[in-house]
């Protein structure tokens, strides 16, 4: 049996973390769908940006936008809307099936967004409407300006993935934000079971970024240490009085999804943190390498229990090594957000390029 498959057995899903029209024209994802246990994807802009730009599989879709005289940012969002509307149709049997639980994917409002509550919102209701698929998560960073975002549109049944969480304390503000926005719909005589989320935790940043200022001993240590903390708490959280109000009147839980699993550390196994974040009730989101690593493995080792804490002895050793985790959480959202910006840009200005070439 694959390890994809073993790792599905233990509750946890598999998501694939990319989108291209090759993917899709070539019968690639459909195949890792019955194959290799795939039930949902995300995007990004960095990954549209490598399949756009990268390729001439959109010329055609996007010369009678030019046309058009459309925008480069709307240009983007027509060809990443009719990639998503596909792979949502093809994942629309898994999403039956589950009851909704898997067969999600994901459309990003714009990074530049990330500071403009008002904006997000009314991007993401834009997208959403334009998109017109249910299983199809608008993603919002869990910026403090995202935050209020996030809850506004929960309440106006809007699914949603919510980006950029390093910490604890920022996944437990995501999903605060997701229970307001229940409570409120609660209150407002809305059903619950109609709206649903995720919330995406960055992992292997942590070891980028912590590896050059600790001992050897803790070096890529740490995402997966926040990781299996930020799991005590969803497990915690969900079975509080709290949640278990909610579900009673039909919400669905806002599952955690780890995000960034594979290994930047080249002397690393591409599947260390998947090994090590196998977990009941929660997602995994791969890049195509860590996926096919994982398909050529033989096992998944532990399954993580709610009760584990040997996280603990990590990070106090890291403390007590004089990393600052609160500092460098923050850090970590702000250089993310500024990573997607950069992303962003270079997507528009390289569409911009490639709309002149094909205007001529």
């Amino acid at each position: 049996m694959r390890a994809t498959a073993l790792l599905a057995m233990t509750g946890q899903s598999i998501w694939l973390d990319n989108i291209t029209r090759k993917l899709l024209d070539s019968g690639q994802l459909a195949a890792w769908i019955r194959e290799l246990s795939v039930v949902g994807l995300t995007s990004n802009p960095s990954i549209f940006e490598k399949a756009i730009v990268g390729s001439s599989d959109y010329d055609s879709q996007i010369r009678p936008l030019i046309a058009k005289r459309m925008q480069s940012e709307d240009i983007f969002f027509e060809c990443a809307i009719s990639d998503l509307g596909r792979a949502a149709d093809l994942f629309k049997p898994i999403f039956e099936r589950t009851g909704g639980v898997d067969g999600w994917v994901s459309l990003e409002v714009s990074p530049l967004l990330a500071n403009d509550t008002t904006a997000t919102i009314a991007q993401a209701k834009d997208l959403h409407a334009r998109a017109a698929r249910s299983n199809l998560f608008i993603k919002v960073p869990g910026t403090p300006e995202g935050i209020p975002a996030i809850e506004e549109l929960i309440f106006a049944g809007i699914s949603i993935n919510v980006t950029l969480l390093f910490s604890k304390a920022h996944f437990s503000a995501a999903a605060d934000a997701y229970l307001r926005g229940l409570e409120r719909r609660a209150v407002a005589g809305l059903p619950l079971g109609k709206v649903s989320s995720v919330a995406s935790l960055f992992v292997s940043r942590w070891d980028r970024k912590t590896a050059p200022k600790l001992p050897t001993d803790l070096k890529n240590t740490i995402g997966i240490a926040v990781s299996r903390e930020c799991y005590n708490a969803y497990c915690a959280l969900y079975a509080s009085d709290r949640w278990l109000a909610l579900e009673a009147q039909g919400a669905r839980p806002q599952r955690l999804l780890y995000a960034s699993t594979s290994t930047k550390d080249p002397t690393l196994s591409p599947t260390m943190y998947v090994e090590a974040l196998a977990s009941p009730r929660t997602v995994n989101t791969m890049p195509e390498e860590t996926l096919i690593a994982l398909s050529n493995g033989s096992s998944i080792p532990t399954v993580l229990a709610p009760s584990d804490c040997s996280w603990r002895t990590t990070l106090d050793a890291a403390c007590k090594a004089g990393l600052d985790l609160k500092a460098c959480a923050q850090e970590l959202q702000i250089e993310g957000r500024d990573s997607f910006n950069a992303s962003w840009n270079q997507l528009i200005a390289k569409i911009d390029a490639k709309a002149t070439v094909l205007a001529s």
